[in-house]
């Protein structure tokens, strides 16, 4: 992206942010590699590089959410949070104080200004890397102050280029999972900040088959971890996890990958934000993900209400999950989202 945004004639300075501490003696924790290679490219580059600290904000306004997501039960997506409040907020005044005009970042996604100069998210072209669905909360003046340098492109061109160019992180394979957690066992981080809570795992038709180690170390559709095994019928088919009453303290889960169970024709979502700054129109079809990397599904906005809104699907979708984020698009264009508060097997889009 750096080396994009020099040869278009920017003038460009890096900034290193080191969001998270706790870890930095951690065979886990990557931060120290990454600075490293920051450095050597913006050597490389002939740019200044600067490093600033976001630790703080992040645990106030990303991690202590993420906590208390999983204490309710549900599942977030702390890496949507992470755009919003700490690369697109703190980071874009951070760098406004220091003077400049427009900040730049290396996801997979574009912007576009309309003839009424309004500002849309579009797609990343690489519809395989496309990270439109972690940055739906972006609004106006948030895009209208950045660019996605390598949104055009698809990740092979990007590596041809920096191997081009030889740039020292060419060959640096692809980050996963979440920011904080790095490579670890997710469940021995969660065990950091919650108790171990057993309690039963049954089936809907009220059977006890095992036991779980707290309902917050469990998403909706998780199949590995759950310790079970065949049943006495010879049905030898997988088990997820359909369900959970945090009343109760149960998990309950069914067998098959495709149990009616795991399927729902509609949901309800709250913490709505939209691109635009207005809701979309509703009783119209677009197209939303439930999940990254999700193909498109078909849906229709049922209602709008405050902060509140209300999806049905075309066809039934599996998975639905309280806590993820569902976000809506019209063909390239992300249109905003919200957060999954319940699911629903009645509302079909018509």
């Amino acid at each position: 992206a750096a080396l994009l945004l020099k040869q278009q004639g920017w003038e460009v300075v890096g900034l290193f942010m080191k969001n998270w501490e706790d870890d930095d003696t951690d065979e886990y924790c990557s931060t120290r590699q990454d600075f490293l290679d920051a450095a050597s490219v913006a050597d490389l580059l002939d740019i200044p590089l600067e490093v600033v600290n976001f630790s703080v904000e992040y645990k106030e306004r990303v991690f202590s959410q993420f906590l208390a997501e999983y204490r309710a039960g549900r599942t977030p997506n702390p890496d949507v949070l992470c755009n919003s409040e700490i690369k697109f907020r703190a980071f874009l005044d951070h760098a406004l104080r220091l003077g400049a005009d427009r900040i730049a970042t290396g996801h997979y996604a574009q912007v576009r200004e309309t003839a009424t100069g309004m500002f849309q998210l579009l797609k990343g072209e690489d519809g395989n890397k496309d990270q439109s669905y972690f940055l739906y909360r972006l609004g106006q003046q948030q895009l209208s102050q950045t660019l996605f340098p390598i949104g055009h492109l698809y990740k092979h061109e990007v590596r041809r280029i920096a191997c081009e160019q030889q740039l020292p992180n060419a060959a640096k394979k692809d980050s996963t999972g979440i920011c904080f957690i790095g490579e670890r066992p997710f469940r021995e981080f969660l065990n950091r900040y919650f108790p171990v809570e057993p309690g039963e795992i049954r089936t809907f038709d009220g059977k006890a088959i095992g036991t779980h180690q707290g309902l917050m170390y469990y998403t909706i559709g998780q199949r590995q971890g759950l310790r079970i095994g065949g049943t006495p019928d010879g049905n030898e088919q997988p088990w997820f996890v359909a369900d959970k009453d945090m009343a109760r303290n149960i998990l309950y889960v069914v067998q098959g990958h495709d149990h009616s169970a795991l399927f729902h024709a509609g949901l309800v979502a709250d913490s709505l934000s939209w691109v635009s700054g207005s809701p979309p129109r509703p009783h119209w079809v677009y197209a939303a993900k439930i999940r990254y990397r999700q193909t498109d599904a078909p849906c229709a906005i049922l209602k709008i209400e405050q902060d509140t809104c209300r999806i049905g699907f075309a066809a039934r979708q599996w998975g639905v999950t309280p806590g993820q984020s569902v976000v809506v698009y019209e063909s390239k264009v992300c249109l905003g989202g919200g957060i999954i508060t319940q699911r629903s097997g009645s509302e079909q889009c018509s």
